[in-house]
C-alpha cells in the first residue's frame, strides 16, 4: 500500500541564522581553504552508515569565502546569538500548522560530511510538533517545524574534489515535515502546494530556483524511501509514482528470491582481468591502460534478475557503486554487449563457475577500491531478499530517483554545545497569533473574487507563485482573464514550438498590457509580439496597429469571396474565423471580427 510523507525546506529572506551576515548569493570570491572531513562515534559508540558510506569516497573539500561569509561560517568562531527574526517565523509557521509549540529551542548537530558544511554537521531545532492540516483529502498530520541552517553551495566537483561557497552557509531554513498520511502521489502533489503557499504567506521566504526543496518519504511495503531534494514541484508526483513503480519491482524481487532459495552467504570476489588483456571493449581497456582491475562476483539463482522485461537490479546496483565513483557495472543478463564478446562471456562462466540459474558482475576500478564496491554491492544483494532498501535517493530531471546513501540513523543527531538553550514566551506566541494569514482556501476565493476568475484559475497563480505578478499586471490591464491567458497559455505555448522565452521578463510584459490598456494593441496581438520579440529582440507595436472597421470590413468581405465557394463545413462561420484570424495576425478584435463576419453572411443568406 502507498503512503508517502513530505518534508518541505524553505529558506527565509532574513540575516543569516548565527551571524549577522546577509542571506543573499554571492559570487564574488575573496579567497578559498582546504578540508577534509571524518565520521566519529556517537556518544553510544556507533557510527551513522551514511556517513560512513560518504566517508568511502576520500573526498577533498575546497571552500569559496565570499563577502557575506565570516567566521562562523568558517568555523573559525563560535555561533552567534540566533536570528530572533527567523525563530519568530518557524513560531508563526509552527501555529499556522497548529502545532503544539516547545517551551524551550534547544539546537542539536546533525552529521553531515558530505562537505556542505565546514563544521561536519548541521545546526538544527525543534519549533513545533503534533499538528496538522485539513485538506479534500483529509487531515494530513504535521509531524514536526523545525529551524535549521542551509547547507553551502555545491559549485564543482572532480577527481575527488568538491568545491563548495560559503554565501549559502547558514541561511535559516523551515523544515515542515508531514506524517505518512499521503496516499497517493496527487496527494503529495497538494499536500506540497498547501504548505508552499503557508511558507510563502509569512512574506519572509525568499524566491527563485533552489529557495524551497522538497523531500518525500514513500513506502509500499514498510521500509522507507527519502527522496531528497526536490526542488520542483511539477516532477513531485512523476516522482511519486516512479518510486511506487520502483518500490513495487523490489517487493516482487524479494517474492522472486525467496522462491529460488540461493546461497548468498558465500560470495567470493574474483579477479578476472586476464580473460580481458585482447578485449575489444574500450570501456575496460581503457580501465586497463590506468593500471584498473577487473574484478567480480558469481551472484547464485539471479539469471534474469539483474534486467528483464520485469526486473531491473542491475540498474540499482550500478547506482550504488557510482555513488563511491566507479562509472558501472557489466553484469551477464545484458552480456555479449559493450564490446565484450561471447568467448569473453564464456571464459567468466567458467572462472566464476556459473551454473544455467546463476549471474554474474564484473566492474573495472582500482584493485582497494573495486573490492569496497564489490563489498558494498554484496551486501546489498544480499538484503534483496526484504524487498525495499531503506535509503536515501535523489530525483532525475526526467522524474525518476537514484541512489545516494543508506538511510541516516539516530547515531548522526547529538547536542549542540555552542548555542544556548532560547525561552518561547507567551508574550511571543500572542503576537504572532495575530499574524497569522489567510488559510490555502482562503486565498484562492480572494484571488477568484479580486480578479474575476474561476477558482481553478486561481489556485494555479497560487500554486505557482505568480500573485505578485498577477496583482502589478492587474494594477496595469484589469483584465484577469487576459492575464492568465497570457501568463498560463499564450507564454507556455510559444515555449512549445521551441522559442526560448526566457527574455520574456516582467519588463517587456509591463509595456504589452500599457499598450493594451492605452489601445494601441489589441489581445490578439500578444502572441505576434512577443514571437517578434524572441526573434529581434524588440517589441514592435506599430506593425499591429488594431485595423478601423472600413478596413476590416473589406478584408472580411474579400476573404468571404475567396473562400465560401470552397467550405463544406457545416460552421462556414468557424472555418471563416479561422482564415480571418490567420490573416489579421492579432491586428483585429475577435469579438469585432465575428460580429462583422456574421453581418456579411447574413447579408448572403449563407447559413453559419
Amino acid at each position: 500500500m502507498f503512503k508517502a510523507g513530505i518534508e518541505i525546506h524553505q529558506q527565509l529572506n532574513t540575516k543569516k541564522l548565527f551571524c549577522s551576515c546577509d542571506s543573499d548569493l554571492n559570487d564574488r570570491v575573496l579567497g578559498e581553504f582546504t578540508r577534509v572531513l571524518r565520521p566519529v562515534q556517537s556518544e553510544l559508540g556507533e557510527y551513522d552508515a551514511a556517513a560512513l558510506m560518504e566517508s568511502m569516497k576520500r573526498r577533498t573539500f575546497v571552500y569559496q569565502v565570499t563577502e557575506n561569509s565570516c567566521l562562523v561560517e568558517m568555523d573559525e568562531e563560535p555561533p552567534h546569538d540566533v536570528n530572533m527574526e527567523a525563530l519568530e517565523v518557524a513560531v508563526l509557521v509552527s501555529l499556522m500548522f497548529n502545532c503544539r509549540i516547545v517551551d524551550e529551542v534547544h539546537f542539536m548537530r546533525k552529521i553531515v560530511i558530505d562537505g556542505s558544511n565546514t563544521t561536519g554537521f548541521q545546526r538544527t531545532a525543534l519549533i513545533g510538533m503534533d499538528g496538522y492540516i485539513d485538506t479534500k483529502f483529509g487531515r494530513i498530520s504535521i509531524r514536526s517545524v523545525c529551524l535549521e541552517e542551509e547547507a553551502a553551495r555545491k559549485i564543482d566537483e572532480k577527481e575527488g574534489i568538491a568545491v563548495y561557497r560559503l554565501d549559502r552557509l547558514g541561511i535559516p531554513l523551515i523544515e515542515v515535515t508531514t506524517g505518512p498520511d499521503l496516499k497517493s502521489p496527487q496527494e503529495v502533489k497538494m499536500a506540497a502546494q498547501i504548505l508552499g503557499y503557508a511558507l510563502r504567506s509569512t512574506k519572509k521566504v525568499r524566491r527563485g530556483l533552489g529557495s524551497i526543496r522538497q523531500d518525500l518519504n514513500i513506502s509500499t511495503d514498510g521500509e522507507r524511501v527519502e527522496v531528497k531534494g526536490v526542488s520542483r514541484l511539477n516532477l513531485l508526483e512523476k516522482i511519486a509514482l516512479y518510486e511506487m513503480e520502483r518500490q513495487e519491482m523490489l517487493s516482487s524481487l524479494a517474492e522472486e528470491i525467496k522462491r529460488r532459495n540461493p546461497d548468498l552467504e558465500h560470495i567470493e570476489i574474483l579477479d578476472v582481468t586476464d580473460i580481458f588483456r585482447e578485449t575489444k571493449s574500450k570501456l575496460i581497456r581503457n580501465g586497463l591502460q590506468k593500471g584498473h582491475r577487473v574484478l567480480g562476483i558469481r551472484v547464485p539463482g539471479f539469471s534474469g534478475l539483474l534486467k528483464s522485461d520485469r526486473y531491473r537490479f542491475g540498474k540499482e546496483l550500478a547506482e550504488v557503486v557510482k555513488v563511491i565513483g566507479i562509472p558501472g557495472i557489466f553484469h551477464s543478463d545484458e552480456l555479449p554487449n559493450y564490446g565484450i564478446g561471447e568467448n569473453e562471456v564464456r571464459l567468466l562462466r567458467e572462472k566464476f563457475s556459473t551454473g544455467d540459474n546463476d549471474a554474474f558482475i564484473i566492474i573495472v576500478a582500482e584493485e582497494n577500491k573495486g573490492k569496497e564496491a564489490l563489498l558494498y554491492v554484496i551486501q546489498r544483494i544480499r538484503k534483496a531478499i526484504n524487498g525495499v532498501n531503506p535509503e536515501t535517493r535523489g530525483p532525475r530531471d526526467d522524474g525518476t530517483t537514484e541512489f545516494l546513501r543508506p538511510l541516516p540513523g539516530s547515531e548522526r543527531m547529538y547536542p549542540e554545545t555552542d548555542v544556548p538553550p532560547i525561552r518561547i514566551t507567551e508574550e511571543m506566541i500572542e503576537r504572532l497569533k495575530g499574524m497569522i494569514p489567510k488559510s490555502y482556501e482562503e486565498a484562492i476565493r480572494d484571488i477568484s473574487e479580486r480578479y474575476g476568475i474561476s477558482m481553478q484559475q486561481a489556485q494555479q497563480i497560487l500554486d505557482e507563485n505568480r500573485e505578485d505578478d498577477f496583482s502589478f499586471f492587474y494594477s496595469i490591464y484589469p483584465d484577469g482573464n487576459v492575464i492568465f491567458r497570457v501568463l498560463f497559455n499564450i507564454i507556455p505555448e510559444i515555449e512549445g514550438e521551441g522559442l526560448d522565452v526566457s527574455s520574456i521578463d516582467s519588463g517587456v510584459l509591463e509595456k504589452i498590457f500599457s499598450a493594451l490598456a492605452e489601445g494601441r494593441i489589441v489581445k490578439e496581438a500578444i502572441p505576434y509580439i512577443l514571437r517578434d520579440f524572441i526573434a529581434n529582440g524588440r517589441i514592435q507595436f506599430d506593425e499591429f496597429k488594431p485595423m478601423d472597421e472600413d478596413e476590416l470590413q473589406a478584408i472580411i468581405e474579400s476573404v468571404v469571396d475567396e473562400n465560401i465557394g470552397d467550405l463544406k463545413s457545416r460552421n462556414v462561420e468557424g472555418a471563416l474565423m479561422g482564415i480571418l484570424m490567420e490573416k489579421l495576425r492579432g491586428r483585429a478584435d475577435g469579438e469585432m471580427v465575428n460580429s462583422i463576419l456574421r453581418r456579411v453572411l447574413e447579408r448572403r443568406g449563407v447559413s453559419k
